[in-house]
């Protein structure tokens, strides 16, 4: 499922190409992608796009008018700027169409699993679907971050995974960013010394940001609005390497199920201090 990195480049490949174009016709080949009335799409016709942007793992199209669409790309949701005369595949389930514009925004999903909200806001986030998350972890600085996790008790890996704690950190990340941290996936929150959580929250943003840098991480179907890859699988350093050498100390990486997610650490590099 992309996560943070991931939807942030796409946010910012879709932007200069959408952004100021009007909505001419949108057309929904699976009427299951959008959470409640799908007759809602109609207010977007004659709409134009006023920003792109991420919250969390979701991304929020914005239109004139209060209509927003929030998508929720789950596990192989894709965006494709197609020409319009292009086929349309079997896997495409929403085409946007653009006012004298010769290509159009398809959103394609393989699994089917991924939603479409219509928000009719002048305050999307703070509709339902987004009022709920927690900060934006490359927005918290140092002291908010330490005052977050000094008020939870429970154990870092689920504490990174919780949308209410932080917005957009999802399995990879949580990974990558307790090694970094030399932190063990399995330790308490509450457990932490002033300077462990000032580490973790360095190892937050170095990830996060070295991540959307270098596009997000291609893993299985992850691609961005020009269908290009991204890189930062590449410099995984825990995340999917079970018995592969620490690239720190050479011991091997493990793999252990923590809340029902695949989890990966180095036993020397993070120990166990709980």
């Amino acid at each position: 499922m992309p996560e943070l990195p991931e939807v942030e480049t796409i946010a910012a490949s879709l932007r200069p190409k959408i952004v100021g174009l009007t909505i001419a016709d949108v057309r929904l080949l699976l009427p299951k992608l959008v959470r409640g009335d799908a007759a809602d799409l109609l207010k977007l016709r004659g709409k134009r796009i006023e920003s792109v942007r991420r919250r969390g793992k979701m991304l929020l199209v914005s239109c004139e008018g209060g209509v927003h669409l929030l998508f929720h790309l789950k596990m192989t949701g894709q965006f494709h700027w197609t020409p319009r005369r292009a086929p349309v595949d079997t896997h495409t389930r929403l085409c946007i169409a653009f006012r004298g514009h010769g290509r159009e925004l398809r959103f394609r999903d393989v699994r089917k699993f991924a939603v479409l909200r219509v928000l009719v806001t002048d305050r999307p986030l703070e509709s339902e679907a987004l009022c709920g998350l927690g900060p934006e972890p490359l927005e918290t600085g140092p002291a908010e971050f330490s005052r977050l996790l000094r008020r939870r008790k429970g154990r870092l890996k689920s504490l990174l995974l919780n949308q209410a704690f932080l917005a957009g950190i999802g399995n990879i990340y949580a990974d990558e960013i307790l090694f970094d941290a030399g932190l063990h996936p399995l330790r308490p929150a509450g457990s932490l010394t002033a300077p462990e959580i000032r580490r973790l929250g360095a190892s937050v943003r170095k990830i996060l940001e070295g991540a959307v840098a270098a596009g997000g991480s291609s893993i299985r179907d992850y691609r961005d609005a020009d269908g290009m890859d991204g890189r930062f699988q590449n410099a995984h350093r825990v995340y999917g390497r079970k018995g592969e050498p620490c690239v720190r100390c050479g011991e091997p990486v493990l793999r252990r199920v923590i809340g029902g997610r695949s989890s990966f650490h180095c036993p020397r590099c993070q120990k166990d201090r709980a």
